[in-house]
């Protein structure tokens, strides 16, 4: 199943996507029997009676619509504003490194043992980057080098804290796609020198920007996407691929990645975690995104996130 939040005349609800992804179904959020799902956070902390009740009304709506919207409690997906599935999610955790092509790629740096035992993880500030499909990503004045990353992003559905691997697909409530924009020499003030690490806080700096976390263009569901590793991601620039390759060839796998995060802070319905990139980054090229460029980004089994870019 897939769920998404979108907006029809300026309100903003909730729906599954049926019909062969034309028909959006609202019944979710407008429907005056319990339980009522005002939001996305809302529907996943409903947890396992969140989902029944999605996958009820989307059955119902196709029973009952037999592929022709009504324009009140089902649309069109042409006809509508798909936002970020979560477009509030409390908190954004990304990974560094997580693939041995995208470490490599360049010729300037060689896969460690390390690599291996331990993600690197950091975060992004989920108010001001968390953007959705058809958004603008916007390149600002100090900016300069502002790449693209194709990335497949976990959606938390239940409370996670010092989870095993072994369990830990238990508490995902689907997968979505993500660009994990990231500004590669980033330098707001110039210094005479530079101490130890200041380079590592500018790489980290640069993926804070606003609108830096796009995000779509809908959730799909645990139950459909069983194995996370079985996934193709593909980046597109102008129509021009520049990334592929298969979620297969993590190093740190989707279980071992909560596992090591839950160990550290809980996790909540509704967190994000994005996993990481793969090579063809523009970086490698010295080739970056510009204002008027669009961007896709496409993961099988889920579908495709498009974003054109302009200037702030």
């Amino acid at each position: 199943m897939k769920l998404a939040t979108y907006s029809v005349g300026g309100q903003e609800s909730i729906g599954a996507v049926v019909a062969d992804d034309a028909i959006m179904d609202s019944a979710l959020a407008q429907s005056e029997k319990p339980p009522f799902f005002t939001d996305m956070l809302t529907l996943l902390e409903a947890g396992t009676e969140g989902q029944s009740a999605a996958q009820q009304a989307a059955a119902d709506a196709e029973k009952r619509l037999n592929g022709r919207p009504d324009g009140e409690t089902s649309f069109a997906v042409s006809d509508v504003n798909l936002r970020a599935p979560v477009p509030n999610p409390r908190k954004l955790f990304c990974l560094a490194g997580n693939y041995q092509d995208h470490i490599e790629e360049g010729g300037t740096a060689k896969m460690q043992i390390q690599d291996k035992e331990t993600p690197r993880v950091f975060m992004k500030p989920p108010t001001s980057t968390v953007i959705g499909p058809g958004d603008q990503i916007l390149i600002p004045p100090i900016a300069r080098s502002v790449d693209w990353e194709g990335e497949l992003a976990v959606v938390i559905g239940r409370e996670a804290k010092g989870v095993q691997a072994e369990d830990a697909l238990d508490y995902v409530a689907g997968y979505t796609v993500m660009n994990d924009v990231s500004e590669r020499t980033l330098e707001i003030k110039k210094r005479t020198d530079s101490r130890p690490r200041d380079e590592w806080f500018d790489w980290l700096n640069g993926k804070w920007l606003d609108t830096f976390a796009p995000q779509g263009p809908w959730i799909v569901t645990s139950d459909e996407i069983t194995d996370p590793h079985t996934l193709d991601i593909s980046t597109y620039v102008n129509g021009d691929r520049k990334q592929h390759n298969n979620t297969g060839q993590m190093l740190y796998p989707v279980d071992k990645i909560i596992e090591y995060i839950s160990a550290i802070i809980t996790l909540e319905p509704g967190d994000l975690i994005s996993t990481g990139t793969i090579s063809g980054v523009g970086n490698t090229t010295g080739t970056y995104m510009q204002p008027g460029d669009t961007v896709e980004i496409e993961i099988s089994g889920i579908g495709r996130l498009v974003n054109t870019v302009a200037a702030s």
